[in-house]
């Protein structure tokens, strides 16, 4: 893993709410776009975020 991966956990909307940077390469790779929603869940100590799929009833 090289340094200019190292990324800082920062503390937003009055500490309610923290992000962390992702490298623009990874967002790439992932095809994400901006406005996507997604899924953020925690499974046995790491953080897992999946796209997110509307509910139809």
């Amino acid at each position: 893993m090289r340094n200019k991966n190292i990324r800082k956990l920062t503390v937003t909307g009055n500490g309610r709410s923290y992000y962390v940077t992702l490298p623009r390469e990874i967002i790439r790779e992932l095809k994400w776009k901006k406005g996507e929603k997604k899924v953020v869940l925690m499974e046995y100590g790491r953080i897992i975020i999946e796209d997110w799929k509307e509910k139809i009833r």
